[in-house]
């Protein structure tokens, strides 16, 4: 499952924009909650907070506690609005989500065990054709990555969506009836003795 991250927020008395310029000014992030039904929750964040997981792995996948108003929230970030030179956030919105309502949230894809692939071993390079994947999962059961072991996998294999051990409740979102997530292939090293022509052609031009 994935972590949950616990973080405060004031509310705002103002929405729109008026609003929003004035809780910038007053040195916080503005950002809305909204879902689930409920009507939207306007709140404010601190900066260096939200720049904390703007810059951990796994944001859009990662469940926060937000606390705000003598309450909790358990939610999802949906947007962040980021300044165009310096990067900083500008408004945050979150999803508010519940343990019986599944959600989409893309989530990274990890390849483990390289190590133990002969393929690799043997100077084959492993291609990965989707570094994160969307998925359908219930709320309180989000994965925090989905995980490819590459034990005694050899050079020409390709690794499917069908190899993925999926958690209970969780599918993949996909056009394809078996995507293909990634593949080891040959090295792709130049023979000796066309690297040497190449070589002897430039030195008699």
């Amino acid at each position: 499952m994935s972590e949950v991250v616990s973080l405060s927020a004031e509310t705002r008395d103002r929405a729109g924009k008026g609003g929003a310029r004035a809780t910038r000014r007053d040195g916080l992030v503005p950002g809305v909650i909204y879902g689930a039904k409920k009507a939207p929750l306007s709140i404010a964040v601190n900066p260096r907070a939200l720049w904390v997981q703007m810059n951990t792995p796994g944001l859009r996948s990662r469940l926060f506690d937000i606390s705000v108003g003598g309450a909790v929230e358990r939610v999802l970030c949906r947007e962040i609005q980021k300044h165009k030179v310096s990067g900083q956030p500008l408004h945050v919105d979150f999803l508010r989500v519940s343990g019986d309502a599944k959600v989409h949230v893309k989530v990274a894809v990890h390849f483990t065990n390289q190590d133990k692939s002969p393929g690799l071993k043997k100077g084959g390079v492993l291609n990965i054709v989707a570094h994160e994947l969307e998925i359908i999962a219930p709320g309180d059961a989000i994965p925090s990555e989905l995980v490819v072991d590459l034990s005694g996998l050899e050079i020409g294999t390709s690794i499917h969506l069908s190899t993925l051990s999926l958690p209970k409740g969780v599918s993949v979102v996909t056009h394809e009836k078996d995507a293909t997530i990634a593949t080891i292939a040959a090295p792709t090293v130049a023979p000796a003795g066309e690297a040497g022509a190449e070589t002897t052609g430039e030195a008699s031009s």
